[in-house]
Order: C-alpha cells, then structure tokens, then sequence
C-alpha cells in the first residue's frame, strides 16, 4: 500500500497493492494496521455508497465540528474526479482545492481529512463510489458549499452549466457565506 500525501496538508492519495491472475484480481481496500503504520489511525463507523449518471456533480459537502467526518473514498464501478477544498482557517492552503481521478481501473483512494468540503462528478457513462466515514452523519451539522463557486474556480472538466445537480447542492451558499468553523493547527 502506498500513502501519500498531495498537496494539501493532510489530503492523502490512497493506493493498494494489486495481485492480479487469470482470474482477476485481488486487493485489500482497507487494513487497520497497514492504515496505522502509514500514521492513519482511524476507527470507520459507517459506510455509505451512491451510484450516479454521467455529468453528476455531489458536493460540496462537510460537517461541522464536533460532528466532521474523515472519509475514505474509492470508486466500485466507472470513473469519477474527485474534488477536496480545504477549509480551515490558517491553513496554508485555506481556499485551495485537489482534484484526482478515482476509478475502478485505477483502484485509487482517498483520505478526506476533517476541515475538508468534498465533492465528486461522474465522467464515465455511471459510477457507483463508496466511502468509510470515521464518525456517523448528523444532519444538523451537514454544510455545503456551491460547487460552481468562482472563488474556488475549480475545473470540473467540463462547463459547469451543464451539470446535473440535487436543487439541495444547488442551493448550497458561495465558499465565503458558508459556514465553516475548522481551524488548522500545524503539528509539532
């Protein structure tokens, strides 16, 4: 399993040893202690997954602090980019967004940090993602930010226009009257 880190402190890209044969393959999507030695020791209380068409775009979404989540999120079927903004105050890199491909090709995960609004567009005919969350959903703490913010400016890929989009997601608040309360905190 190799763990790294891209770019935004605490963001990790995620990606497993395959063993594959005439068969088809094999892999560990999520192990405890490999997790631990890698310096990510987190417990997974709930898994969720969705199955989306093409042009979809979910997010921006995050909790609020006491209930933000860590996720680890891979894709089962079909491709996805995945998007993560970090938005935690006195980071460095407050304001900055990370976009990777994830796919059931390249069998890539990613470990979303708390302090983190993420979101996902489907680039493949569909894909169904799933991800482990490291603290149950609590609606009330459930926040969001508009995925076409132009402060953000993020490249989905394609023009934004054209996005297939919950009215719930749509009517998510730009990234600066979102209400955000994470404070990074350098370590050392």
């Amino acid at each position: 399993m190799k763990v790294s880190e891209v770019g935004l402190n605490g963001l990790m890209l995620v990606e497993p040893e395959v063993f594959e044969d005439q068969r088809g393959y094999f892999f560990e999507s999520y192990n405890e202690e490999k997790f631990a030695r890698n310096g990510l020791n987190y417990r997974f209380v709930q898994d969720n997954q969705s199955r989306s068409v093409k042009g979809v775009v979910r997010g921006l979404h995050y909790q609020l602090e006491p209930y933000a989540q860590i996720k680890l999120l891979r894709v089962l079927e079909g491709k996805v980019l995945d998007v993560a903004v970090d938005i935690r105050e006195n980071s460095p890199t407050f304001g900055k967004w990370y976009s990777v491909e994830l796919s059931d090709e390249n069998r890539r995960q990613v470990l979303i940090p708390k302090g983190f609004a993420h979101g996902f567009t489907v680039i493949s005919d569909y894909a169904t993602v799933f991800y482990k969350c490291d603290r149950l959903y609590n609606p009330g703490s459930e926040r969001g930010i508009r995925f076409d913010d132009e402060v953000l400016g993020i490249d989905w890929g394609f023009p934004v226009e054209k996005a297939i989009v919950s009215e719930k997601d749509a009517s998510l608040p730009s990234f600066h009257d979102a209400e955000k309360n994470f404070i990074f905190r350098a370590e050392g």
